[in-house]
């Protein structure tokens, strides 16, 4: 009897502590300073870019034989304006490759993840532009609004927007959609599935997602430890694991098994289950965290994997 009521208020005490730690929880995730909106997009503000001579942290940093002649680099702004918005936003965007070519090539639409800047990101780029050979491929990124150098402040209408402009500076080149590949890794995956699954400027032939995470509200409950409505800390209304479900064209999936920001298992999976269009292929990297699947797999088992899909699918 003793032994019982020891038990029943052990239990009620573990009840109770549940509950504090969820209204704590709740509380401090959802002051400004934590909330989703503002931490998903972890971007920093440039005065110039310097790419190939940029000095601060990187994930990688490619060696000589695959630099890009500087006759191919090609810096430049667009105007983006959101369907919410009453004026346009000057964001910046760099192209790899023959601008006066791009009628006739293939181009590949990188959008980078949430932090940082181009200068981040070129060595994924470049790696990019050398899939197969060099710059058989255009490649094309460009830092979203609140980025780098682009002008205004990061939302996820903007995201969009963002990228819509960048597909429609390629399509007033002569692009077209049989030739337009979207590679999204971490954020980038939320506009580049957007774009292949919906109507916009131009209308991807093949989607390639890297650590791509399921929802907003996944992210969420991730983080707290609780099944938490993503409302609570978030206006964000990203969705991969349902807006894939409308992309039809080809679909390269990459995840690091060790990813420890983005899961696998509740993010990536999910993603790659709820994908029913005509043909997709996964690429589960062991021992790969969230940022280091081309370092993992070997820059040429990953290009090479990279041209294979492109070229055959």
């Amino acid at each position: 009897m003793v032994q019982w009521a020891f038990t029943s208020v052990v239990l009620v005490n573990f009840k109770t502590m549940k509950k504090i730690l969820f209204y704590l929880t709740t509380i401090i995730i959802s002051t400004s300073c934590l909330r989703l909106d503002d931490n998903l997009f972890n971007q920093s503000k440039l005065k110039e870019y310097k790419l190939d001579n940029y000095t601060g942290e990187l994930d990688f940093r490619l060696d000589y034989s695959y630099r890009i002649p500087d006759s191919l680099i090609h810096l430049f702004t667009l105007s983006s304006q959101a369907s919410n918005e009453s004026s346009a936003t000057i964001i910046y965007a760099v192209y790899i490759g023959d601008i006066s070519k791009i009628a006739s090539d293939t181009v590949i639409m990188y959008c980078h993840g949430n932090k940082d800047h181009m200068d981040f990101y070129w060595q994924r780029a470049k790696l990019l532009a050398n899939v197969g050979s060099k710059n058989r491929f255009g490649v094309l990124m460009i830092d979203y609004r609140g980025y780098g150098m682009s002008e205004g402040k990061p939302t996820e209408n903007g995201l969009y927007a963002d990228t819509d402009a960048a597909l429609n500076w390629l399509k007033s080149k002569g692009l077209t959609n049989d030739r337009l590949v979207i590679y999204g890794f971490s954020l980038g995956t939320a506009p580049a599935t957007k774009m292949a699954a919906n109507n916009y400027s131009l209308k991807p032939n093949k989607l390639m997602l890297e650590a791509p995470f399921a929802s907003a509200e996944v992210m969420v409950q991730d983080a707290s430890g609780f099944s938490l409505p993503g409302t609570t800390v978030t206006d964000l209304q990203i969705n991969n694991g349902e807006e894939i479900k409308k992309v039809q064209q080809p679909f390269f999936w990459v995840h690091g098994m060790a990813d420890d920001f983005l899961s696998i298992n509740s993010h990536g999976e999910i993603v790659y289950a709820s994908y029913s269009g005509t043909y997709k292929e996964a690429h589960r990297i062991s021992n790969a965290g969230h940022s280091t699947i081309p370092t993992t797999m070997g820059f040429q088992n990953y290009m090479e994997a990279v041209k294979i899909f492109i070229t055959q699918h």
